[in-house]
């Protein structure tokens, strides 16, 4: 397993290209090698290629948009084609909240947005919340949608942090997903509940790894959305030293 950035960490100085490239440059010197590409600005495939390999970067993953990714699934994909980019993420819903989507309409509106992805090359990769871990009509909404989408068709990039605070073991999750967690989110819980370092705070990061080793993870995307106040470079740095000791 590779560890990697995720650059939603530091969506504040991802604004501009100028601002992305910098940021590209921090997080390579860090030493992460793997990023993935979320709240950042509009760019062109081909200006993202040419910046990950001034920076010695590679993207593995990304969060696009519900449109680009309904209404131009061909597209998108050839887009990632350009930076050698296999998986393709929606970023996060709001089950039947406020401002979120109905289960069934959501299923509705994106079945066919991983069998289009998987016919050109990609992957569909859906990034849960807590709000997966309540439960329609007597069954999770994270268990649902396994059902409803085939392993062939959607992936789930599962996030420690949120699992745990929709009251799921992050371990055991990664193992009921076994074989559909090819990058997952590291995230540390901390008492609050509070988003901390990894290393941090309270997860059993051993049985996370252990587990995702087991499920065929290939990379493991640091990411922090809030930084409690403190520079998240610093905070992407402390997490990338905290896996390296781990062995990473």
């Amino acid at each position: 397993m590779e560890i990697g950035a995720q650059l939603y960490t530091v969506r504040e100085f991802c604004k501009n290209l100028d601002d992305f490239s910098e940021t590209l440059k921090k997080v390579a010197d860090i030493g992460y090698t793997n990023v993935q590409v979320s709240g950042c600005c509009d760019f062109k495939p081909e200006w993202l290629k040419s910046e990950l390999q001034k920076n010695g970067l590679k993207c593995v993953i990304t969060h696009a948009k519900d449109t680009q990714l309904i209404e131009k699934t061909v597209e998108l994909a050839k887009g990632h084609d350009v930076f050698g980019c296999h998986y393709i993420g929606e970023g996060g819903v709001l089950f039947e909240e406020k401002d979120g989507i109905k289960y069934s309409d959501f299923v509705s509106r994106f079945k066919n947005v991983g069998k289009i992805l998987k016919d050109n090359g990609k992957y569909f990769m859906f990034h849960n919340h807590a709000t997966e871990f309540k439960k329609l009509d007597g069954k999770r909404i994270i268990e649902r949608l396994a059902e409803d989408f085939s392993p062939e068709d959607m992936g789930f990039t599962l996030d420690t942090y949120w699992v745990q605070v929709g009251g799921g073991d992050p371990a055991q999750w990664i193992e009921n997903l076994s074989g559909r967690v090819p990058c997952i989110h590291l995230k540390d819980y901390a008492f609050g509940p509070t988003m901390a370092v990894v290393g941090e705070g309270n997860l059993n990061f051993d049985r996370i790894f252990a587990a995702a080793e087991k499920a065929g993870t290939e990379y493991m995307l640091v990411e922090q959305d809030n930084c409690n106040g403190e520079d998240p470079f610093e905070c992407l740095k402390r997490s990338y030293n905290n896996l390296k000791a781990f062995g990473f």
